[in-house]
């Protein structure tokens, strides 16, 4: 593994217990929290607990310090937390890793406000938080703001050209290599790709990462197998359509998020293709949506709770640096939908 990939062993979920006792996670946090005044029936505490005991899950504050002293804090500062699901894992990862030192993690989304960030870290040096974490819900490089000079700090999900600070970002290209390398070894040959929007940087590297593969299995990276999407349902949709009637028929399509793919699902079956029977699809993100689709969507894990947990990690540690930027492992999610029966 180069480039300071790093990869991590899976950890049980909140998300996980929700799935094998058929809840919402809301349901897990009131059942393990002990909420008494919610309405929900023994037998469905009982599938919850059971699950717990299953799987092993440790909720957050387990094995936190009980202590009377003041608790430390560090500060995590994110550009946007509502336009997507992911600035939320980030969060409860910084805070379940944070929480097991007896640390709380103070959040504030800045919409990118120069003067807003400012004020915020101005008042984090005053009440001497013990780091910062400045986070972006788009993986891209950034320019932090000086003041986050006055603090020991990490960036989540982005990257500056000074090397000033220690970041974490997925590893795009090996993920969407490792998508591709699935539906080479099911068998597919005509692999199509639909990126997202071309500006984005994890839409190029995960593209960068599918060509990779292709042309380390001996195949031809072929333009009229890719396809402009947008990250959204619509572009899946028409770029699949596209496709479809393109000059050649992919036997599989690798598309660059989960939103992607369910618009690919809508055209493929509006058009009679059955997916895991006449053609295989690939997603990316393992998004809550992609396991009830049908045929469930295998698809790439972001790892952005773990992100969360190193980022946090790195700023209670008692070791420096190092100032590098760190890729984190996107592992295969593998369900039903790449792998075609051709019986």
């Amino acid at each position: 593994m180069s480039d300071h990939e790093q990869s991590k062993p899976s950890r049980v979920t909140m998300k996980d217990v929700a799935r094998r006792a058929g809840v919402s996670q809301s349901t897990v946090s009131f059942v393990l929290n002990g909420t008494e005044d919610m309405r929900i029936s023994a037998e469905t505490r009982k599938r919850v607990l059971d699950a717990v005991d299953a799987l092993g899950y440790r909720p957050r504050a387990a094995g936190r310090p009980m202590t009377a002293t003041a608790h430390r804090v560090i500060g995590l500062m994110f550009d946007e937390v509502a336009t997507s699901p992911f600035a939320s894992i980030s969060i409860e990862g910084v805070q379940e890793e944070a929480w097991k030192s007896g640390v709380i993690a103070e959040v504030v989304m800045t919409g990118g406000d120069r003067d807003y960030e400012a004020a915020v870290l101005k008042k984090w040096a005053a009440d001497r938080v013990h780091g910062v974490i400045y986070g972006s819900i788009l993986t891209r490089r950034v320019t932090p703001p000086d003041a986050l000079a006055r603090h020991r700090a990490v960036l989540l999900n982005c990257h500056d050209d000074t090397g000033r600070y220690p970041s974490i970002v997925p590893a795009e290209r090996r993920g969407g290599e490792v998508a591709t390398h699935a539906l080479i070894a099911a068998g597919h040959r005509k692999i199509a790709f639909i990126t997202g929007e071309p500006w984005m940087e994890a839409s190029a590297q995960r593209r960068e990462g599918y060509e990779r593969a292709l042309v380390a299995a001996g195949l031809p990276v072929d333009p009229s197998l890719i396809a402009e999407g947008n990250f959204l349902p619509s572009g899946g949709r028409d770029a699949t359509l596209q496709l479809m009637n393109g000059p050649v028929r992919p036997d599989a399509i690798f598309c660059a998020n989960d939103l992607t793919a369910i618009g690919c699902y809508e055209a493929l079956k509006e058009i009679g293709e059955r997916i895991g029977e006449t053609i295989a699809v690939m997603g990316y993100d393992d998004q809550e949506i992609a396991q009830h689709l049908s045929p469930a969507l295998s698809t790439v894990l972001l790892p952005h709770r773990e992100m969360g947990n190193w980022c946090a990690r790195t700023l209670l540690s008692d070791e420096a640096g190092p100032f590098e930027q760190t890729r984190l492992e996107c592992p295969l999610v593998a369900r039903e939908s790449h792998v075609v029966s051709r019986a």
